[in-house]
């Protein structure tokens, strides 16, 4: 049939009549969608941000009130196949969404998955349901904006280690850093295949050791083997294993939580390079014999009393930190000194006289916080329980976090905002589970099942990857993820 045809059968019929549909096919899923009953039509109008060739034409379009985002999703990507030829008709019948469409204008049409917004809102429910929920009236058109949806498209091969993967890097877009239980960092290109340097780029490391330890790869060298390279500079001044690093945005100094309790900020200029030694040439039994500089914590910041298991950078004055004591402290870089302006408590807990300073007090061990969203002012922190909390420090006298998602099934050990949306993170847990999150629906967008034991570490990767990392000793690369 063409559009045409079915356009003039469904007025045969009647616009009120009721019509079948057995079942809408999503990419490789098929969902059964039963409109057989009381479900009646509501009049809707797409309208999308984005470019060419995703735009459909300004049209109502009549759809059945049972039809759910899976559905929507393969109207609007029959009606961007078919072209023009589509909108011979004002109605777009039942049937269509079971019925091929022959007269396409698009050939080598890619089906694309799509999300929809209602009023801001995402919809994770059938239209009928939203709208009931929501108090809209179903008796006006309907405007429903559509979005590339927020998934991966591709899972590249895993890259494996002798051990597990504890953390993962990828704030570069030419490579990504691991490290490892083995008591060694890598460098990676893509999945499988070392760094080759385009450019040159200064790495920090923490170790369960008690240092840091800095290192700088040589933009001039370039090597088919995969290189070894030695720090060429050494940070004592922990007591404790070290446990999370952050740079400031400028790269001139890193800060450094630990299991003492204890931030320490550090310098990171420095002159002398440190050397790099091919393992293919390198002898056995051979010193590098090379000096190397150590290095001591310009400040220290106290006033955890346990581990300080997570440290962020985000501003060049402004220093976020997490820990096992149940708080999340903010710190004015320059001084020292905890830069307060508001305090939060979760509604479960209360706060002592002693915890008066404390930007956020969780009630649960935190074991990872970022700073994103909205403004770059959004806390996200994931702990000893399955949840998932946002925090907005600007607003005063909060007592819960403005967001909280529940889906994951164990604890959260990693969560990372996108830096390029207000509204996406990710979260990481020992579920094995990486889940993405969009501020605008309480269900998770996509959890990808990359992992066979707990995911240890997960960051995001040129803006379309998910990276991570976990007991399995696999880097797992999740790619081609739309996030507009």
């Amino acid at each position: 049939f063409s559009a045409s045809s079915l356009s003039s059968e469904a007025q045969k019929r009647g616009v009120g009549q009721r019509n079948s549909y057995s079942s809408v096919f999503y990419g490789d899923v098929d969902m059964d969608e039963d409109v057989e009953g009381n479900s009646r039509l509501v009049y809707v109008r797409f309208v999308t941000k984005l470019d060419d060739p995703f735009k459909v034409p300004d049209t109502q379009l009549g759809l059945p009130s049972n039809i759910t985002r899976l559905g929507l999703s393969t109207v609007v990507n029959n009606v961007l196949q078919s072209g023009p030829s589509f909108y011979s008709a004002r109605l777009l019948p039942f049937d269509v969404l079971r019925v091929p469409v022959i007269d396409f204008r698009r050939d080598n049409w890619r089906h694309e998955p799509f999300d929809f917004l209602i009023n801001g809102e995402l919809v994770r429910m059938s239209l009928e349901e939203f709208l009931l929920a929501k108090g809209i009236s179903a008796e006006k058109v309907l405007e429903i904006e559509y979005i590339k949806a927020v998934a991966p498209r591709k899972q590249e091969e895993p890259s494996f280690h002798d051990d597990w993967v504890s953390a993962v890097d990828g704030s570069n877009p030419g490579f990504i850093l691991t490290g490892c239980y083995d008591a060694l960092g890598r460098v990676w290109k893509a999945a499988g295949l070392y760094v080759e340097n385009d450019t040159g780029a200064l790495v920090a490391t923490a170790s369960k050791d008690k240092t840091l330890r800095l290192w700088m790869f040589d933009a001039e060298e370039s090597r088919g083997d995969p290189t070894k390279i030695r720090a060429y500079k050494t940070l004592r001044g922990h007591n404790a294993s070290v446990q999370s690093i952050a740079a400031q945005p400028s790269g001139d100094m890193v800060c450094s939580g630990s299991w003492d309790c204890r931030i320490n900020l550090w310098q990171t200029k420095e002159s002398d390079a440190g050397a790099s030694v091919s393992i293919k040439k390198r002898k056995k039994g051979s010193h590098d014999g090379e000096s190397q500089s150590e290095g001591e914590p310009v400040s220290t910041l106290v006033g955890h009393t346990q581990c300080v298991s997570s440290v962020v950078w985000p501003q060049h004055g402004t220093i976020y930190s997490a820990s096992w004591d149940h708080s999340i402290r903010r710190w004015d870089a320059e001084t020292g000194n905890e830069s307060l302006n508001t305090c939060c408590s979760d509604s479960s807990s209360s706060l002592d006289p002693i915890d008066s300073a404390v930007l956020i007090f969780c009630g649960k061990v935190i074991n990872c916080i970022d700073i994103g969203g909205e403004s770059s002012a959004l806390i996200a922190a994931g702990g000893s329980d399955p949840i998932l909390r946002i925090w907005d420090p600007r607003k005063p006298g909060s007592s819960a976090p403005i967001f909280q998602f529940s889906s994951h099934a164990s604890w959260i050990s990693a969560c990372k905002w996108h830096k390029d949306s207000w509204f996406h993170l990710l979260s990481a847990s020992y579920d094995g589970k990486i889940m993405l999150w969009d501020l605008r629906t309480a269900w998770p967008l996509a959890v990808i099942d990359s992992h066979e034991d707990k995911v240890l570490c997960a960051d995001w990767w040129k803006g379309d990857s998910v990276i991570s990392g976990g007991v399995d000793s696999k880097l797992c690369i999740s790619s081609e993820i739309s996030v507009k």
